[in-house]
């Protein structure tokens, strides 16, 4: 009896690895990379992000690609990009958190560095699971004029 307990449990695992192997979320580069600098000094980024519906995850997008560009800095992607973050100090997002949980609300001012020229909407997944969409948007970040209102708010040194 036990060995057939067994059997059909290392069955069900075999079983749950195939569907999860058979997945198509592999073949997607969902990591935030630059696909260009404008003489401007903005930066063309391709975002990925999930949401509840497009417009939430389109939103998301938004949000990340100005986080990326303020704390975590973009490394994959063409060469010529910024990959410093405008943020160097060590815990910013916490010690700045009054600040930046403002700056990014819904509607925030976050919506005013990023251009929506260059915007296409990449691919779309749902994930039938959890019932969200993961969304890819090209957005072009206004990387100088978010260097310069950060520069203006105290946030970092000239």
């Amino acid at each position: 009896m036990k060995k057939i307990i067994l059997a059909i449990a290392v069955l069900a695992s075999a079983l749950c690895a195939n569907a999860a192997s058979n997945s198509t979320n592999a073949y997607y580069n969902t990591e935030t990379e630059c696909l260009g600098v404008e003489r401007d000094g903005s930066q063309t980024l391709r975002v990925w992000a999930t949401g509840r519906n497009r417009n939430d995850a389109r939103e998301q997008c938004k949000k990340d690609a100005v986080y990326y560009v303020i704390f975590k800095g973009i490394q994959s992607g063409v060469g010529g990009c910024n990959k410093k973050p405008l943020i160097n100090e060590v815990n910013a997002e916490e010690k700045y958190q009054y600040y930046f949980n403002t700056f990014f609300k819904d509607g925030g001012e976050y919506k005013k560095y990023i251009s929506m020229e260059d915007t296409r909407n990449m691919t779309r997944k749902r994930d039938r699971r959890v019932e969200q969409i993961k969304y890819g948007l090209t957005v072009r970040v206004l990387r100088a004029e978010l260097q310069q209102r950060l520069i203006e708010d105290g946030i970092i040194k000239p």
